[in-house]
């Protein structure tokens, strides 16, 4: 039952796409990159939602939260604010001068050389890290929740590999063949089940603690795990209560604010208004969205504590428990819908980047847009494949899913959000100073991950030395020998913005940037952009305020 109920929704929303976009002139690059330039707010903030809440998001925020308890929302709750400035202050920034991607703006900013290493850059976080997380997070909810190993008579691990392997095959029709406007499409019809199905997780978990009360299973979640209620995490926790305002915002920032594949839905808007409108209200969403990726896991613990093997196995072990079968199929294919999504997102940014950033500087200065777009597919698919190899090996990653994303994006979140915004800023800082930070500031990130274990291993063997043997105290010993990643990317983006700085002073650039104005689209703001932004994040410092 569960099988059929997803193979139909599946379906259903795979012709609805096809049927919205039939008209689209794919083979332009507005049309294929930005769906013609004609989405509307709804449309932006319903793939806006889908592009970010995927299986890495849902199952690996809620196997945090299963471990550590509320205090992970943070990563969904500050993200509002972060959508919040990009709307008011970046969108109107990138929208006036009618861009396709963001190293465009570097291009006009900087210079060809900038942009084509921030391509790279870019292209590197969607290959190596974003795209096989995806897939390997999708995989491991396919798998548990349908039994796969059992009913494919296959190994975990090659139950893994067929799952990544067609999520990825069929993420490659709809995102090369396909273009932003489908992917925009399908999302929001997959948004909507994705936030129906998402609340249903809740609901049926808390009914199983209740005894049928969803009322009384709330308040004994909440009596009996006091412990997971708590916002203010210590040393010793993933989010130190400190790195809210340090290395917190600065990936949020980047994520919302610079990063190529969530502003390509924005890009994509008919006009800056609709894009403003869209991602307010896609902002808004972000804030009620810990009830999906937090509240679960924390279900998850009261209802099987230690039995779990893997706190990554939390949410869909949780669904598989709770769900009616035809509902597990459902919001299966939803699910499935949320991972093509973001797959597909990225590839669809990846050609995107390859085609008008990169084949026409270093394969074919002369190539017509048809031929830049066809580069962009073929590019697109070598990079699907190498993201389909890479991904069954994040099984071996030693901290959780979502920490291993966010660690190992800080090496280029850093660098970009810093040359990005000095970019906007200044106008005096030349090419050659965003060369150097962004290829120093990867550099001195991984630099900084490399000696954190060495540091915190010379501190636990000083602290045998010394006779302490308490695991809590040992713990906090370990966290303190080094900054947390997440304050090391606050340290690194103010060295990086002062690099920029004294280069600019020591050799200011000669002809002063002028930005332009674009005739594409309507650029008048929304005029209760600042009122809608400010009640948001109101909304979302209450949040912390009450926990």
């Amino acid at each position: 039952m569960g099988l059929i109920s997803f193979l139909g929704f599946t379906l259903l929303v795979a012709g609805y796409a096809w049927w919205k976009t039939r008209g689209t002139d794919e083979k332009s690059a507005d049309g294929y990159y930005l769906g013609g330039r004609s989405l509307g707010a709804l449309t932006i903030a319903g793939s806006l939602l889908l592009t970010n809440l995927s299986a890495e998001q849902i199952v690996g925020l809620n196997g945090q939260a299963f471990s550590e308890g509320i205090l992970v929302m943070a990563w969904e709750t500050l993200a509002a604010i972060a959508m919040v400035v990009t709307a008011v202050y970046f969108l109107p920034k990138y929208m006036h001068k009618g861009i396709t991607t963001i190293p465009e703006f570097i291009e006009e900013r900087f210079d060809e050389n900038t942009k084509a290493i921030l391509s790279i850059l870019f292209l590197l976080a969607f290959g190596v890290v974003l795209l096989p997380t995806i897939l390997y997070s999708g995989s491991i909810a396919f798998s548990t929740m349908f039994d796969l190993p059992e009913l494919l008579g296959l190994s975990d691990a090659a139950t893994i590999m067929v799952c990544v392997w067609t999520i990825g095959l069929i993420g490659i029709v709809y995102a090369i063949f396909g273009g932003l406007k489908a992917v925009a499409v399908s999302d929001l019809v997959n948004a909507i089940g994705l936030l129906i199905g998402g609340l249903l997780i809740p609901y049926f978990g808390l009914k199983l603690i209740g005894d049928g009360n969803v009322g009384d299973g709330l308040n004994e979640l909440w009596t009996e795990n006091q412990d997971k209620f708590d916002v203010t995490g210590d040393v010793t926790s993933s989010i130190p209560f400190g790195t809210i305002f340090t290395g917190m915002m600065i990936a949020q920032i980047y994520y919302w604010g610079t990063n190529q594949a969530i502003l390509q839905r924005v890009f994509g808007a008919k006009s800056l208004k609709e894009g403003q409108k869209g991602m307010m209200l896609a902002a808004f969403v972000k804030f009620l969205i810990p009830v999906i990726v937090v509240l679960p896991g924390i279900i998850a613990w009261h209802l099987f504590g230690e039995n779990l093997e893997s706190a990554d196995k939390a949410y869909p072990v949780l669904v598989k428990e709770v769900l009616p079968p035809a509902l597990v199929g459902f919001f299966a294919a939803v699910l499935f819908g949320a991972v093509l999504s973001s797959f597909n997102s990225l590839l669809n940014s990846s050609a995107t980047l390859f085609g008008f950033d990169l084949y026409k500087k270093f394969f074919n200065r002369d190539a017509s847009e048809h031929k830049a777009v066809k580069a962009g597919k073929i590019f697109g698919l070598g990079l699907a494949i190498v993201a389909m190899i890479i991904a069954p090996f994040i099984a071996n990653a030693p901290d959780g899913l979502f920490d291993y994303i966010q660690q190992a994006l800080g090496s280029l979140s850093v660098p970009i959000l810093s040359v990005v915004l000095v970019g906007i800023v200044s106008k005096r800082v030349p090419a050659i100073g965003a060369k150097i930070v962004m290829i120093a500031g990867v550099i001195m990130y991984l630099i900084s991950m490399y000696l954190r274990p060495i540091f915190q291993e010379n501190a636990l063997t000083e602290a045998a030395a010394n006779g302490i043997t308490d695991a809590g105290e040992l713990a906090i010993i370990e966290a303190e020998a080094f900054p947390h990643f997440l304050h090391v990317m606050g340290i690194l983006l103010v060295v990086n913005i002062l690099i920029m700085v004294v280069v600019g002073m020591i050799k200011p650039k000669q002809d002063i940037y002028v930005p332009k104005q674009t005739e594409a689209i309507d650029t008048t703001p929304w005029k209760y952009a600042w009122i809608v932004g400010l009640c948001i994040v109101l909304l979302v410092l209450s949040t912390y305020f009450i926990f």
